[in-house]
């Protein structure tokens, strides 16, 4: 699933590749794309049609869009959550045929926006003017700060996972904890940081744990600064991949030398998830 990096790459690129794209028309390919209105492809495709979409900016994972009608009538906002296989293409019209993985066009003059999805995971939604998007998109409610807000440090951590005995990857892993973080950089930031993905995470001093928040935004930075990590699905909207994952310093590579000490990367499954550190490297020092 892409995490915050490689959405903050899609969030780029349509910022300053799309521009504020007039849609003249939209093709629903797939209902259950639209989850709001839920399931109704031609509700959202009437909501669409007509506006530009301006001013994209990330929560987390999601992407949202300003929208707009003739430069200056407020017509909502459009909301987007890559999941495991969702993917943007921007291309003129007529150059590539409709792939059966397209689930929404969004088609202007000679240019369209794509969406495409193998996994059919992806959502999307039409938030109406006037309404706050996490009304309409609840998992908004959940998230916790971004890993680039001040508010997310070492007394953050400390007070928010103080007494916990959930193993520290899974703690990264929850969304109202940190936002946007996932397998790939908490496997990363905890390398990084010197703290083994299994321990407790409410034995952490608030030392290792202000570490913790600088390493991960430090790998972070960066994925984002290569284009993001592409180990499985993916690609930004002229279908390159993202090149962070020659660089991984465990993630993806069991058995593998450790890039610092040349001990054998670790790999074991922790609360249902691969996860991969050096044990070397990560012992845990305050």
């Amino acid at each position: 699933m892409p995490e915050l990096p490689e959405v903050e790459v899609v969030r780029r690129a349509l910022q300053h590749g799309v521009g504020s794209f007039l849609v003249r028309h939209v093709e629903v390919l797939l209902e259950r794309t639209v989850a709001f209105p839920a399931g109704d492809g031609a509700a959202f495709a009437a909501a669409l049609t007509g506006v530009q979409l301006t001013c994209w900016h990330r929560r987390g994972k999601y992407l949202l869009s300003q929208l707009s009608r003739q430069g200056q009538l407020a017509a909502g906002q459009l909301g987007v959550h890559l999941r495991m296989t969702g993917r943007f293409r921007w291309l003129n019209t007529d150059e590539f045929p409709v792939c059966p993985h397209t689930r929404v066009r969004f088609l202007g003059d000679g240019k369209e926006l794509r969406f495409v999805d193998t996994r059919s995971f992806g959502r999307m939604w039409w938030v109406p003017p006037d309404t706050a998007a996490s009304h309409v998109i609840t998992g908004l409610q959940r998230l916790g700060p971004e890993p680039f807000a001040p508010s997310f440090d070492g007394p953050y951590l400390e007070k928010r996972l103080r007494g916990s005995r959930r193993p520290i990857k899974t703690a990264l892993l929850d969304q109202s904890v940190v936002a946007g973080i996932g397998n790939i950089y908490a496997d990363e930031g905890l390398f990084l940081a010197g703290i083994p993905p299994h321990v407790p995470s409410g034995s952490l001093s608030q030392g290792q744990l202000h570490r913790l928040c600088r390493r991960l935004v430090q790998v972070l930075v960066r994925s984002v600064q290569q284009g993001g990590t592409s180990f499985r699905d993916f690609h930004d909207l002229q279908g390159v991949n993202g090149n962070y994952g020659q660089e991984a310093w465990v993630y993806g590579r069991p058995g593998a030398p450790c890039r610092r000490c040349g001990a054998p990367i670790q790999r074991r499954m922790l609360s249902g998830r691969s996860s991969h550190w050096c044990p070397h490297c990560q012992q845990g020092q305050p």
